[in-house]
Order: structure tokens, then C-alpha cells, then sequence
């Protein structure tokens, strides 16, 4: 969350995948006390404001990893092809980082090309 809007620069695959997994339990926690609290069977209240919260944050970081193996943040749109863009967009998540710089910047693990 310290980049909260930071669409520049580059992100390493573990400030990636540490941020979906907090997101994702802390998801899981919500929907659990709006289950309790407001006897919802889906999408709660709790759940709703949270994933409003981190929406821009978690677009953020996903351009950032996407900048990190030199690709354009507009490959998120891949996303919203059913099945084929979402594993596209995980294959593309897990790959390693471009070594060196690239036009995004210098390589966070500071390795030298």
C-alpha cells in the first residue's frame, strides 16, 4: 500500500503475489463476518467497501508486474477474455523479471543486464 496509485515503475512477482494474498484472505475474512452479521449469501457489505478500498491499488501493482516483464499495463485488458486472458495474465504474472533495464525502469531485484 505504499504505492497506493503508482502506476510507474516496476513491481518484483513477490510485491505481486504478496499483495493478492493478503487481498485474497482479508477478502475471505470479510466475507466470513458479513456472513455472521448481515446473513448475506454472496457479495457483502464489508467485502464490497474493502474491494472498492483496493481496486486502484491492486491495478497499480498488477501494471507495475506487468512493467516488470516488459509489457504495457493495456495487457490487463486480457483479462476480461473468459478463461484464455485470465491464464494468460497468471502465465504472465509468475514469469520472472526482465533482467537489466528496460523502458520502465531499472530492475527492482537490481540485477545488471
Amino acid at each position: 500500500m505504499q504505492k497506493y496509485a503508482v502506476f510507474e515503475g516496476r513491481a518484483r512477482r513477490s510485491e505481486y503475489w504478496y499483495f493478492t494474498l493478503f487481498n485474497l484472505l482479508i477478502s475471505i475474512f470479510l466475507g466470513i463476518i458479513d456472513g455472521f452479521l448481515f446473513d448475506s449469501q454472496g457479495f457483502g457489505l464489508l467485502r464490497g467497501v474493502y474491494s472498492l478500498a483496493v481496486f486502484i491499488p491492486g491495478l497499480a501493482v498488477s501494471v507495475r508486474r506487468l512493467h516488470d516483464t516488459n509489457r504495457s499495463g493495456w495487457w490487463l485488458l486480457l483479462g476480461l477474455v473468459p478463461i484464455v486472458g485470465w491464464i494468460a495474465l497468471i502465465v504472465f504474472m509468475v514469469q520472472d523479471s526482465q533482467t537489466g533495464e528496460n523502458e520502465y525502469g531499472q530492475n527492482p531485484k537490481g540485477l545488471a543486464a
